[in-house]
């Protein structure tokens, strides 16, 4: 009876396997992920992709990659370095293809139906990636590879090997079935979390909007911040000028308005995205821990940090530590020491009472002017966004021989995506795509992503990325170009140093290539870029007056080169707070948090040089360690910070567009993707162990 019922059982899995595969093969169709994309370099067939095209492809992909899957338990022979730890990394072609595109859109165009669609995708990959990790006889053919084989292999190849193998680890291959299946059941509920915080971030970053009918209420914003708003309320069909909590609006207000409620206003608004609201997420914070706290648990790791840290250049709990605390050493006396600065100049120029966070971008633009006889408005007419695209596509020609040719033939996602096709020594290298302006369904912020990843195939061919950088810069209006900030031209530097990464990768494996390296040393190449942003040998290229044509004058270079220690301190002990925060919420028994405000007050208490305001609660938006991959990583910005300081001491010695240095650093780093240990990568560009403290003289702290 036993055996009857479990052919019967078998039976139907097949007819459901059958119907399901019909059903699939139906919607084929008109499907593009169905088909070859025979486009330029197969890139995606963006204006073919619809919505409705998403979800069947996952579940098509997800269907082809399980057969992938089978085809490695099954085979007869003896588990191998080729056909087991490859053959994993290649599996599942079709639905890294899918998601490739599905998720990078998603950040760009978050629509209703785009969110929809992810929460209905979300736990079926999650189910997916637990299938291969928790399944006992992928995990016994890794095992016996990593047994056998481990010590006879070297370059990629190790890393490869080593990495397949700690992920099963991880992922809780070595539990017993009934933790399996926790894991797999926690793991998907932290997945389907994790979404939603980004989306309620989202959501109350699009609730808020401040519409201004009378320009007199605006005194103090350039002539250019105006026009921007004038044209976003003109677009909504209304009349006078609309600013909302994307980071150019936030910033005009912020930094120019001459009327303080006004400020505060904008400030109340931008920094309690979705807590206490309709959106809130604290909750959604809680639960979030608890999943993770549960999963390091099961893996047998006192908190989630140390879980998370075990795969890092960093190794544990106690080296974050240390460097945040020797950081906070210097940067919190001279944090103090800036503010009491700016609080008494700021009393000098009419302010009654204490310094606010609304009060401090204003006061510090026009101290910034005073001491450096320079400001923002200054600098921008140099800065046309045509202008910096070129620069910084020269600066990659100079250093790494990279040429950058418009690509029109290329399919994009949305009109203001310009298209490059990337050569070096007449190889192809990369397609990058170029995403500058903000939108009400891009998500804040400015990020490198790829839309495909750099690897050799089973044919033996070079398959090269398709790399996106995606920014929330000023955009033009009906009267004036796009002018940058210069924060913005060094975050266009930052991103494109990421872009570096990805599209001079020489690697085989897809998993490690470009920036598939650990979360603590993918901002190196990143950070280091962000030096060039005052260095003569830069601007000199590219900054010229939008109007006149006049290059950038050599008072203006000298001064910003001045002005990179302006608040540096202050900057470093912001930034370690977040630091901070991140450990705190990863280290913490989710049972005894209670209140998301008191728990982060606690920490940024250590570092406030400001006063307090009640209502602000930053974790509720934060997304990057809630919604993205930095949770318990969020310290990698200071550690990369150390990184490319160090790092960048070469280029300062030898040259800074030194072609031989350059040349190291990318046969030694940018080309390496994480197919060789961080340290190990480190050490062969720079010839020992990083260190400190060229980090605070950089800064201006020691």
């Amino acid at each position: 009876m036993k055996k009857q019922l479990t052919l019967l059982l078998f039976i139907f899995a097949l007819m459901q396997t059958n119907a399901q595969e019909h059903k699939i093969a139906a919607a084929a169709t008109d499907n593009p992920f169905f088909k070859e994309w025979n486009t330029p370099y197969q890139t995606p067939p963006f204006s073919k992709i619809k919505p409705a095209h998403y979800k069947p492809a996952f579940e098509f992909g997800i269907q082809e990659a399980r057969k992938d899957l089978l085809n490695i338990k099954r085979n007869p022979e003896t588990p191998t370095f080729q056909n087991t730890i490859v053959a994993l990394d290649r599996a599942g072609e079709k639905l890294t293809r899918v998601a490739g595109v599905f998720f990078n859109i998603l950040e760009c165009d978050a629509t209703d139906e785009m969110q929809e669609i992810a929460n209905t995708v979300q736990p079926m990959l999650t189910n997916y990636s637990n299938s291969i990790y928790l399944d006992t006889a992928l995990f016994n053919r890794v095992q016996y590879v990593y047994t056998h084989e481990y010590d006879k292999l070297s370059g990629a190849d190790k890393m490869l090997l080593k990495n397949t193998y700690d992920a099963f680890v991880n992922q809780g291959a070595n539990l017993p079935d009934e933790l399996k299946e926790v894991f797999n059941t926690t793991s998907v509920k932290l997945s389907n979390l994790t979404l939603l915080f980004g989306q309620n971030a989202l959501a109350a970053t699009n609730a808020y909007q401040m519409h201004i009918t009378q320009k007199k209420d605006l005194a103090g914003l350039p002539e250019a911040e105006l026009a921007i708003a004038a044209q976003k309320a003109k677009d909504k069909g209304l009349k006078g000028y609309l600013f909302d909590l994307s980071y150019p609006s936030v910033n005009a207000i912020m930094t120019y308005a001459d009327n303080r409620e006004l400020r505060k206003e904008m400030f109340m608004h931008s920094c309690c995205k979705a807590y206490k609201d309709q959106f809130d997420n604290s909750e959604t914070i809680k639960e979030i821990l608890m999943c993770r706290n549960q999963l390091a648990q099961l893996m047998g790791y006192k908190n989630y940090a140390e879980y998370a840290l075990h795969d890092r250049m960093a190794e544990n709990v106690d080296r974050v530590y240390n460097l945040l605390d020797e950081l906070a050493k210097y940067s919190l006396p001279a944090a103090e020491k800036e503010i009491a600065s700016l609080t008494e100049f700021a009393h000098a120029h009419g302010l009654n009472g204490d310094l606010q966070r609304w009060d401090f971008a204003y006061y510090s633009e026009k101290q910034q002017k005073e001491l450096f006889n320079l400001s923002t408005e200054d600098l921008k007419p140099y800065f046309k966004l045509e202008n910096v695209i070129d620069g910084v596509f020269n600066l990659a020609g100079a250093l790494y021989q990279m040429k950058f040719v418009p690509a029109h033939n290329i399919d994009v996602y949305h009109p203001d995506v310009t298209v490059y096709e990337v050569y070096r020594a007449d190889k192809l290298m990369a397609i990058l795509y170029l995403d500058f302006h903000p939108r009400a369904t891009k998500r804040s912020g400015a990020w490198m992503t790829s839309f495909r990843e750099q690897y050799i195939n089973a044919k033996g061919e070079d398959v090269r990325p398709l790399v996106s950088l995606v920014m929330n810069f000023t955009p033009s209006t009906s009267d004036q170009p796009s002018l940058l900030t210069f924060d913005e031209v060094t975050t266009f530097l930052h991103e494109f140093g990421h872009a570096l990464n990805g599209m001079l990768s020489e690697v085989p494996y897809q998993s490690i290539s470009g920036t598939n390296t650990p979360r603590d040393f993918v901002e190196l190449p990143s950070q280091l870029n962000e030096n060039w942003a005052t260095e003569p040998e830069f601007l000199n290229t590219f900054a010229k007056h939008y109007q006149t044509g006049e290059s950038i004058p050599q008072k203006y270079i000298d001064q910003l080169k001045n002005m990179r220690r302006y608040l540096a301190g202050y900057s470093s002990a912001r930034q370690l707070s977040f630091g901070y925060l991140d450990m705190m919420w990863h280290t913490t028994n989710p049972e005894k948090i209670q209140d998301i405000y008191t728990m982060e007050r606690s920490i940024f208490d250590k570092l406030e040089v400001l006063p307090i305001v009640p209502t602000a609660c930053m974790s509720t938006s934060f997304t990057h360690i809630f919604a993205g991959g930095y949770a318990a990583g969020y310290y990698g910005y200071k550690w990369a910070e150390m990184l490319e300081a160090d790092a960048f001491t070469r280029f300062q010695k030898e040259g800074v567009m030194n072609q031989k240095v350059a040349e190291e650093y990318r046969n030694t780093i940018l080309s390496k993707g994480g197919s060789i240990p961080a340290m190990e990568m480190f050490m062969n560009f720079l010839g020992r162990e990083p260190k400190p403290d060229a980090l605070l003289q950089k800064d201006g702290l020691k």
